[in-house]
């Protein structure tokens, strides 16, 4: 009976997905606990093989209100906070100069 009940949890937290974590810049704070940060992705381009940045924007939830446009910030995601917001800053990694 111990057997089964290690088993079950050791799968529990093998299916348990870490959260995902993004770097960008802070691009609007005109929201109130709101900040917009445009993410950039450097992907291959399937025909043409050249590397090609994807900009996203994404909405993140920022509780102090203490970003400014500029700052370069990290990202983790979260449950769904509204209609678009699923990112939390977690911190300021460079001022705004």
């Amino acid at each position: 009976m111990a057997e089964n009940e290690t088993s079950t949890e050791a799968q529990a937290e093998a299916r348990t997905n870490a959260r995902k974590v993004r770097e960008g810049l802070v691009v609007s704070i005109k929201m109130d606990k709101t900040a917009v940060v445009a993410v950039i992705e450097r992907v291959r381009h399937p025909r043409y093989a050249k590397t090609v940045q994807r900009t996203k924007r994404l909405y993140a939830h920022d509780e102090a209100n203490d970003v400014r446009v500029g700052d370069r910030v990290r990202l983790a995601e979260i449950r769904p906070l509204s209609k678009l917001k699923r990112w939390r800053v977690i911190e300021v990694l460079e001022r705004a100069k």
